[in-house]
C-alpha cells in the first residue's frame, strides 16, 4: 500500500515530461489545425482561456464541439475573418447565435455515429483539447464526467493535450484513458463548470401524470436533452425497480436512487449499472458519481447504439419536441430555416426503444408555445423545418392534455389522436385544416357543448376495476379516439345480443352513427368505458352511457359488456359507477327499456338497489325500469 500511494502523490514527477506550462500547450496548434474542445461540463477551461488569448496567430483553425456551454463564445471580440471558424455537432445556447448568423458550421449527425466519423478519419482532428483526473497508481486519467465522444477522440487524434484536474471526478465503466495516450498535460485545481435546468412550469405536473401512467414497473428509462425529460423525471417517484441507460445523467436521478425507485435490479442489458455517457448538472451529481459503481461512462457509439439500447427490456425513450404536424412528422431541432440544436441521440434512442421488447418510444411536449399564442400540434410544419422523426418513427406522444398513440395508425386515426391532445383553444382550427387536407371524414365532429365550444375530457373520473383474480380494467369516460374500439366491441356481439341491446339485429355500426357516441358534452351525454391492454393496444370490453332528460332531471341508461368478460361484476360495476357521476352531476334518476329475455341486465338492475319495474303490456317484450338515486 505504501509503494502505491507513493507512486500515485508523485505522478507530476513520473510524466514531469509530458507537464507543460498552458501558454506553450496552445502553442502547440499551428494554423489550419482542427481542433475538438471537451464537451459539456467537462471543457478544459484554462485551455480554451489561453486558445482565446492566442487566437489571433490561429487563421484558419477549425474548432470542433458537441453541447457547448461554457461562459465562453469562443469568438474574439476583434475576430479575423479568417480566424476560428467553428463546427458544432451539437448546438447548445453558446453557439446558437453565431451558427445562424453564419459565422459558424454545424454538422447535422447522430451522436452515435460521430466515433466513427472521427476513427474512419473522414473528419480528422489534429488537437484533442480534453479534461481528466489525475492519475491512478497504474497511470490511468478518467474522463470524469464526459466521456461520449471524447474518449474516442481522444485516442485518435493526433495531439492530445490533457487539462489534469483534482476536482474532476473519477468515473467507472470505459472512462480511462492512459497518461501514455496523453502527449501533454497541464495540471490546473478548479471547480468544474455546473448546468442548470429551467425549473418545471404548472404544464409539466399534467405532463408528468399522463408519462407516469405509460411507464411500468422494472422499465429501463432514457431521457433527452432539455428541461422537460429531465423535470419529469420526479414524477417516476410511484414507481418499482427501474433501470437507466441514458445519453446523459442529471441531478433528478439521485433522489430516485436514494428513495429505492431506480434500482436497476431488473436490468437484463448491465444489470444493476446505471449505464450513461456524460453527466450535466451540479456538484453534488459530480460527488455522488465520484467513484461511484453503480454508475458505469462509455463513449456514445456504445450508449446511443441502437443494438445495444434495444437489448433493454421495456426501454423507454423520453424525448422533447418543438413541433408535430398531424400526420405525425416532428420537428426537434429547428425553429423554422434557423437550428436550433441538433440531432443528439434521438433518433437512436427512438429506434432502440422501438425494438426493444416491450420498449416505448415517447415524444413530449407542452401543447402550445411558451406564449400560448401558438400550438405546438400543427396541420404542417414551420417553413423550413426540420424533419428530425419520420412518420413511421413516432409511437407515443404525450401532452398535458392526454396521449396519443400513433405507430401503426392511418393518417386520418393520426390525426384524430394528434388534435385530441392538442390545446381544446385550436383543436377547431386544425379539425378544419385537417377537412380541407382531405386527412379525415369531412363530417367528422370534435366533443362541444351546447354553445358549440370545445369540451375538456373529464380526467378526474378515471379510475380503475380490480377483479377478484386480481386483474385491473381501466375504466374512463370515452373520447373521440375510441371510435373505432367501440365498433369494435359492437361487432363483437353476437345476433342475441345485438337484439337484447339494440331491440333488433343491427348489422352495420357505420361512422356517421358511432362517431355521436363517442364525441359527447360530459353533460347531456355521459359514456365511459372499459378498457384492457395498454395505451396502443387497448381494447375496449364494456360500455355504459346515459342521456340526460332536463324535463324530468332524469336519464336513460344503457350498458354492454363484451361476452367473454360477463360474471366477473364488470356490468355492476360500470351500472354503479355511472349512478356516482350522474348524481355528482345533480341528475336525481335513471331510467331505460330492457328485453324481457334479458335477465342479466335486470338483475344487475335490482342488485345495485331499490327499483321501480314495469312489466310489458301483453304480448310486449320491453322491461321499463326506473330508478331513484335517493332509494339506492
Amino acid at each position: 500500500m505504501e509503494n502505491i500511494e507513493h507512486l500515485t502523490s508523485n505522478w507530476r514527477d513520473k510524466w514531469r515530461d509530458k507537464e507543460i506550462s498552458v501558454e506553450n500547450a496552445i502553442k502547440k496548434i499551428i494554423p489550419g489545425n482542427r481542433v475538438f474542445i471537451d464537451s459539456g461540463c467537462s471543457e478544459p477551461q484554462s485551455l480554451t482561456k489561453e486558445l482565446m488569448r492566442q487566437s489571433e496567430r490561429l487563421v484558419d483553425t477549425e474548432i470542433i464541439h458537441f453541447l457547448t456551454i461554457g461562459p465562453e463564445k469562443y469568438f474574439p471580440k476583434h475576430k479575423r475573418e479568417d480566424a476560428f471558424r467553428h463546427n458544432a455537432l451539437f448546438i447548445g445556447d453558446t453557439l446558437r447565435e453565431e451558427v445562424n448568423s453564419g459565422q459558424a458550421d454545424y454538422t447535422p449527425i447522430h451522436v452515435s455515429e460521430i466515433p466513427k466519423l472521427i476513427k474512419s478519419g473522414r473528419r480528422y482532428i489534429d488537437v484533442a483539447l480534453i479534461q481528466v483526473s489525475p492519475p491512478d497508481q497504474y497511470g490511468f486519467c478518467s474522463l470524469g464526467i464526459n466521456v461520449d465522444i471524447a474518449k474516442p477522440i481522444a485516442q485518435t487524434a493526433y495531439l492530445t493535450i490533457a487539462e489534469i484536474n483534482p476536482q474532476m471526478p473519477r468515473t467507472l465503466g470505459s472512462s480511462f484513458i492512459h497518461l501514455k495516450e496523453i502527449d501533454n498535460f497541464i495540471y490546473h485545481d478548479h471547480p468544474l463548470l455546473e448546468f442548470k435546468f429551467d425549473e418545471p412550469t404548472e404544464i409539466v405536473d399534467k405532463l408528468g401524470q399522463n408519462l407516469s401512467n405509460l411507464v411500468q414497473n422494472k422499465s429501463t428509462i432514457h431521457i433527452g436533452f432539455g428541461d422537460l425529460p429531465n423535470n419529469i423525471l420526479e414524477y417516476l417517484s410511484n414507481k418499482k425497480d427501474l433501470g437507466m441507460h441514458s445519453h446523459y445523467i442529471t441531478d433528478a436521478i439521485i433522489p430516485l436512487i436514494e428513495d429505492g425507485i431506480l434500482t436497476c435490479r431488473k436490468k437484463n442489458f448491465h444489470p444493476e449499472k446505471i449505464i450513461t455517457s456524460f453527466a450535466l448538472g451540479s456538484q453534488k451529481l459530480y460527488d455522488f458519481v465520484d467513484n461511484n459503481p453503480y454508475i458505469e461512462f462509455y463513449p456514445s457509439d456504445y450508449v446511443c447504439n441502437p443494438k445495444y439500447i434495444s437489448k433493454n427490456k421495456n426501454m423507454v425513450s423520453i424525448n422533447s419536441a418543438r413541433q408535430i404536424d398531424l400526420t405525425g412528422q416532428v420537428n426537434a431541432a429547428t425553429e423554422g430555416y434557423s437550428f436550433y440544436s441538433g440531432f443528439g441521440e434521438t433518433v437512436d434512442f427512438i429506434r432502440g426503444a422501438a425494438f426493444s421488447k416491450g420498449g416505448k418510444p415517447i415524444i413530449i411536449m407542452p401543447s402550445v408555445t411558451r406564449d400560448g399564442k401558438h400550438s405546438r400540434v400543427v396541420s404542417h410544419l414551420d417553413e423550413g423545418a426540420g424533419i428530425l422523426l419520420s412518420r413511421g418513427d413516432v409511437h407515443y406522444v404525450v401532452t398535458e392534455w392526454g396521449v396519443a398513440y400513433l405507430h401503426g395508425k392511418s393518417i386520418r386515426e393520426r390525426v384524430i389522436e394528434l388534435i385530441s391532445i392538442a390545446h381544446p383553444n385550436f383543436r377547431e382550427q386544425l379539425l378544419k385544416e385537417a377537412k380541407t387536407l382531405n386527412y379525415i371524414y369531412s363530417d367528422q365532429m370534435l366533443p362541444v357543448d351546447t354553445e358549440g365550444n370545445i369540451v375538456r375530457y373529464p380526467r378526474e373520473y378515471e379510475t380503475i376495476y380490480k377483479t377478484k383474480e386480481g386483474e385491473e380494467i381501466s375504466i374512463r369516460p370515452l373520447k373521440t379516439t375510441d371510435e373505432d374500439l367501440l365498433k369494435d366491441l359492437y361487432y363483437s356481439l353476437d345476433e342475441r345480443d345485438r337484439y337484447l341491446r339494440f331491440f333488433e339485429v343491427r348489422n352495420e355500426f357505420a361512422h356517421k352513427k358511432t362517431q355521436n357516441e363517442v364525441n359527447i358534452d360530459y353533460n347531456n351525454v355521459f359514456s365511459i368505458g372499459a378498457f384492457v391492454g395498454e395505451i396502443g393496444n387497448e381494447k375496449m370490453i364494456g360500455n355504459a352511457t346515459y342521456y340526460y332528460n332536463p324535463n324530468q332531471n332524469s336519464a336513460e341508461f344503457s350498458f354492454v359488456v363484451h361476452k367473454d368478460w360477463r360474471g366477473i361484476g364488470l356490468g355492476s360495476y360500470l351500472y354503479n359507477y355511472m349512478i356516482i357521476i350522474a348524481k355528482e352531476k345533480g341528475i336525481q334518476s335513471f331510467y331505460g327499456n330492457i328485453h324481457i329475455e334479458n335477465k342479466k341486465t335486470v338483475h344487475v338492475i335490482k342488485k345495485a338497489g331499490k327499483v321501480k319495474i314495469t312489466p310489458p303490456e301483453l304480448g310486449g317484450k320491453e322491461l321499463f325500469y326506473e330508478v331513484d338515486f335517493e332509494e339506492v
